[in-house]
């Protein structure tokens, strides 16, 4: 694998200013160096950004859209590039970082194609018939923030920030420490399709104190991350009256019912809990399979899992690369050992992996969690599932939805798994998949009940959100409020038939 180091000219800095090392969880390798930026350059972000808007605000949006199109061009053209830069970053086997590489030109070019319908104005009904005209416009909101995470560096840092541009507005973007070249790189293709200078700026540095100089300045927030920090981010948006939007933690539950695919099923659990080696926001960390197949399946379960190739490399045939950092294989870990210390027994795995590098861990199954074991209901975000014996659907579906959590859910059924998703507490459901069909369903809305997050990205709503509904009603002839020639007594006499009219309307 050849480490391409992304340029760091792209973040907004007002003066000189130390350098932190990013370096690779794979090896303890040097990728490159970046400022570390305080809220003067935070500032200074938000001014450029803010006096760039408005010249790209009064553009046409098949314009901005045009931008859009020929980035997603530009990503396909440096594909391996990003790829290594993805591994190398955040530590992912090959297969998974395409999959978070494949759904940028999707987004790209999905709101490419939707901006223009969804931000024209649109005709509502007015106040008197014929003589109210009403038209309903979507304006930017001016500066949105975006705090994106470091297990999709690609992805969660630029698919958010694309609707919010080709809504007319500036951005901010600040990207997590650990993570900030491949956001640095796709920031450079978005200068390279037409971007304005200015438009789109990078602050790199610690979230704590980068995060609040942010929030203080500009005009909505987008943030995801864990939900201890999103409600500290929600309060201070609170208080400035300003717009949110978050996805937060998850402790996603996949269903295995009497009637599934075991096959099918066995592969697809894989593939969803182990995927990223578990850091993903919507992977499977709770595991309800239904009495009249859990004595097939978990072991047939557990002897895939034992099989799986973990390790580092471009090998496109490799199923789990390697956690961030070592303070989250330390948690992890602690998450595994507190639940054996109650009871828990492990099923595969539930140690590192040195030997493949310094945060690999074994992709692990454990069964017998106690309730009161911090596994059972914390997110661990790692390669860790719960897997839990139920009678029936109706067991696993109340002990699915026994969480503060509402993230995402997975039903394994050849006849029943619509049915059971309905019943499910949870922003996306997956049916005979884990999470990647809902995820990449840009049109449909993607986020998450209770304290999973607010808002919601994809599908219109990732786009309107950034926005401002304005009404402009135009009357003519003869006035909608009492006065002038409908003054007094005349004024009700020539509402009412108007009355009688709407009221019947559908």
């Amino acid at each position: 694998m050849t480490t391409a180091v992304a340029p760091t000219g792209r973040v907004t800095t007002a003066g000189p200013r130390p350098t932190r090392t990013v370096t690779s969880p794979v090896d303890g390798s040097a990728l490159g160096e970046v400022p570390v930026c305080t809220p003067d350059d935070v500032a200074l972000a938000v001014e450029r950004a803010r006096a760039a808007q408005a010249a790209w605000a009064a553009l046409p949006v098949g314009r901005r859209a045009a931008v859009a199109r020929r980035f997603a061009a530009l990503l396909l053209d440096h594909e391996e590039e990003l790829l290594d830069l993805i591994q190398a970053e955040a530590g992912k086997a090959r297969l998974h970082a395409f999959v978070e590489f494949a759904d940028v030109p999707l987004t790209a070019a999905y709101y490419a194609r939707t901006a223009p319908g969804l931000l024209r104005p649109r005709r509502r009904r007015g106040a008197i018939p014929v003589l109210t005209r009403t038209l309903e416009h979507r304006r930017p909101v001016g500066v949105v923030g975006v705090v994106s995470p470091w297990n999709y560096p690609l992805t969660l840092a630029v698919s958010d920030a694309i609707p919010a541009l080709l809504a007319g507005n500036g951005v901010v973007l600040k990207p997590d420490s650990a993570t900030p070249l491949t956001a640095l790189r796709a920031v450079e293709l978005l200068a390279e399709a037409g971007l304005p200078d200015g438009l789109l700026g990078v602050v790199t540095g610690p979230g704590a104190e980068l995060g609040p100089a942010m929030i203080d300045r500009v005009d909505y927030v987008m943030f995801t991350g864990s939900t201890a920090t999103g409600r500290e981010i929600a309060a201070r948006c609170a208080a400035r009256l300003i717009g949110f939007s978050a996805e937060l933690g998850g402790k996603n539950a996949a269903i295995v019912l009497d009637d599934a695919d075991l096959a099918r099923a066995v592969e697809g659990v894989v593939e969803s809990c182990f995927a990223g080696a578990g850091q993903v926001c919507v992977s499977i960390e709770r595991l309800y399979v239904t009495d009249g197949v859990y004595d097939a399946f978990v072991p047939a379960l557990v002897d895939r899992v034992a099989r799986m190739r973990v390790g580092p490399g471009p090998d496109w045939d490799v199923e789990m690369g390697s956690l961030v950092s070592a303070e989250r294989l330390a948690a992890v870990a602690a998450h595994v050992e507190d639940a054996v210390a109650k009871g828990a027994r492990v099923l595969v795995g539930g140690h590192p992996l040195p030997e493949a590098g310094p945060y690999f861990y074994a992709p692990t199954l454990l069964t017998d969690v106690p309730d009161d074991a911090r596994l059972a209901r914390e997110e661990t975000f790692g390669p860790v599932v719960a897997v839990y014996r139920v009678a029936d659907a109706d067991e696993a579906v109340a002990r699915a939805n026994d969480t503060e959590y509402g993230l995402n859910a997975s039903v394994w059924s050849r006849r029943h798994g619509p049915a059971v998703a309905a019943r499910l507490r949870a922003g996306t459901v997956n049916v005979n998949e884990g999470y990647v069909a809902a995820w990449g369903s840009h049109d449909a809305p993607m986020g998450g009940m209770g304290q999973s997050g607010v808002g919601r990205r994809h599908g219109a709503e990732g786009l309107l959100k950034y926005t401002e509904a304005q009404t402009v009603a135009q009357q003519r002839l003869l006035p909608a409020a009492p006065s002038g020639p409908l003054a007094g007594a005349r004024y009700p006499a020539a509402i009412r038939p108007s009355v009688q009219v709407l009221r019947r309307l559908p």
